[in-house]
């Protein structure tokens, strides 16, 4: 099934016009995604999850990391997986808040910055802090891309393409379960007290 995700992945990279139709989805199915994210946030522990001491953060091992992480944010953050389009936490999310690494807690990416890429993943002009936003080359799936990791987690987060809106022309294609979300009004109180005046 993972292939299949890749292989979708792959063809909408490959046109810098990719439009994708969204399904309807059941609102059976709508509940079950409500709940599927409700317990992505819960296997969180107290050290990925706090805002405080990300700057000297230190990487646990892949044994402690299985036990934090659900599968899939595993398998994303830790085995440079893709999680599948329009099927994740946050692509459609409009809510005001910034969105940090799942594993280290550090700031990536502001939702001031995050559009409607049409791509089913949640997309961004330009990081929140820049320093904390590594790129790299990745040659895989036959195609040359910029891969997009977290500087201080060494999470692979996503790509970046140079197909996105002005004034940056980016798009940061990240996938949610490399994030956590930190609305607008929970920033203070998170440790991100900081950021509470971007809104």
């Amino acid at each position: 099934m993972q292939l299949l995700y890749f292989f979708a992945f792959s063809l909408c990279l490959l046109s810098t016009a990719c439009t994708t139709q969204q399904t309807v989805v059941s609102s059976d199915a709508a509940s079950s995604s409500s709940v599927q994210s409700l317990s992505s946030s819960s296997r969180m522990t107290d050290h990925a999850s706090s805002a405080a001491g990300w700057q000297d953060f230190h990487k646990p091992d892949a044994a402690a990391l299985k036990q934090e992480l659900t599968s899939e944010q595993f398998d994303v953050t830790q085995n440079d997986g893709t999680e599948p389009a329009f099927d994740n936490e946050y692509w459609n999310n409009h809510a005001d808040g910034i969105y940090v690494d799942v594993v280290s807690g550090e700031p990536l990416f502001s939702s001031k910055d995050k559009y409607d890429s049409g791509t089913g993943w949640p997309s961004f002009t330009k990081p929140l802090v820049p320093e904390n936003v590594l790129t790299k080359d990745d040659n895989s799936l036959f195609m040359a891309r910029t891969e997009v990791r977290s500087a201080h987690a060494d999470s692979h987060l996503g790509h970046v393409f140079n197909d996105g809106p002005k004034p940056t022309g980016l798009r940061y294609c990240m996938n949610s379960a490399s994030l956590r979300f930190i609305p607008k009004e929970d920033l203070e109180k998170d440790g991100y007290g900081e950021y509470t005046k971007l809104f």
